[in-house]
């Protein structure tokens, strides 16, 4: 397994933007799928964004397309989820993933790695 470290929530206005970082290893961030992932109050935990740094694929939960972006730097390790024209739905807690073997990118269980989130709230 690797270790997931995620940083960046915090307490925001809806409208304002927020930065979300998972730090986690070279060889994750370049050879396997990395995504973002969030669980609200008692709700499931549904996909945010993915990214497979090799082949230069993006993948995006339709609620967030247009607003957020995912991006990897190889170099640090590290996955990034940039988020703008925050909303309250967008209110949960933010989970970094990874996966080694991922066939479809918004399923949960295809991952094998998790961090410990970060919480995100946006005040209306």
């Amino acid at each position: 397994q690797v270790q997931l470290v995620e940083s960046g929530g915090g307490l925001v206005q809806a409208g304002a933007s927020l930065r979300l970082s998972c730090g986690a290893s070279k060889y994750a961030v370049e050879r396997s799928t990395m995504a973002w992932f969030r669980q609200a109050p008692g709700k499931d935990r549904e996909f945010v964004a993915a990214i497979r740094w090799l082949t230069n694929k993006f993948y995006y939960a339709d609620s967030v397309k247009g607003r957020f972006t995912i991006s990897g730097d190889h170099a640090k390790g590290t996955v990034d989820l940039e988020m703008n024209r925050l909303k309250p739905d967008d209110t949960a807690v933010y989970y970094c993933a990874q996966g080694d073997l991922v066939i479809a990118e918004t399923a949960a269980s295809h991952y094998d790695s998790w961090g410990q989130g970060t919480q995100v709230t946006v005040s209306s």
